[in-house]
């Protein structure tokens, strides 16, 4: 088990999710479903790129670390957002879509693995 990876990318993830959504705070863009579609793309992203960090072949073993991520992220949620809101975060259905995200995510990440084609052959 590496247990940089297992609690870092879930500190990651949290960070930059939170930092898109802060972003899009600051210039009034959280209306409507695009800034849940945009933070939903920075998520994707960071989970695929944490997904293939591990350089694992199947999701099996991906989905221990990705379902520690999932709870490194509500853990945090919650100690950040409980001052102002209170438990009332976890009440909302958007949130739980962005933990399910978080853990189902980085098993796709085998897919999006670039490797080079046997047959390559390299001309000089």
């Amino acid at each position: 088990m590496k247990f940089g990876a297992l609690f870092g990318w879930g500190i990651v993830i949290y960070a930059l999710a939170t930092l898109t959504w802060s972003g899009m705070t600051l210039y009034g863009f959280t209306a409507g479903i695009v800034p849940r579609l945009i933070e939903a793309l920075v998520i994707a992203c960071t989970c695929i790129v944490a997904g293939n960090s591990l350089r694992y072949r199947t999701w099996k073993d991906i989905m221990p670390y990705s379902i520690v991520w999932a709870l490194v992220v509500a853990i945090l949620d919650g100690i950040f957002t409980y001052p102002s809101q209170g438990l009332a975060l976890y009440s909302e259905w958007i949130s739980w879509v962005g933990y399910a995200l978080v853990a189902l995510l980085p098993l796709c990440a085998p897919y999006f693995r670039r490797t080079p084609s046997p047959d390559r052959t390299w001309e000089t």
